[in-house]
């Protein structure tokens, strides 16, 4: 009895041993995959960095002036006349379009709008 006693519990003990490594074995191939993603979120991080110091770079108003000024005949540039720009009257709508609606015998206090009720 002692003997098969013995057996039993030395399986569990092997058992629970195999289930041990199986989670530990687990868990080093999750932590390396972590490794991993963070390592390439660094990358990417450092790449958006890079980009965004180039686009800094690249829009700085001292360097476009002087790309417009070099290719000015090139592309056709001139600057813009004060008269290109629209007139009130060539807007598509006005100012009172969009103020609300006063039906008859309403006042501006009892206005209902379509989600409050009186």
């Amino acid at each position: 009895m002692l003997r098969t006693l013995d057996l039993v519990l030395v399986g569990a003990m092997i058992a629970a041993a195999t289930v041990t490594y199986q989670i530990k074995h687990a868990a080093e191939i999750k932590l390396e995959e972590v490794a991993d993603l963070q390592a390439k979120i660094k990358l990417q991080e450092e790449t958006i960095d890079l980009l965004e110091a180039d686009w800094s770079l690249l829009n700085q108003p001292s360097r476009l002036q002087r790309l417009s000024t070099a290719f000015e005949a090139e592309l056709g540039l001139k600057p813009i006349d004060a008269t290109q720009m629209a007139q009130p009257d060539e807007l598509p709508g006005f100012a009172s379009d969009f103020a609300p609606k006063i039906a008859e015998g309403e006042t501006d206090a009892t206005l209902t709008t379509g989600s409050v009720q009186p």
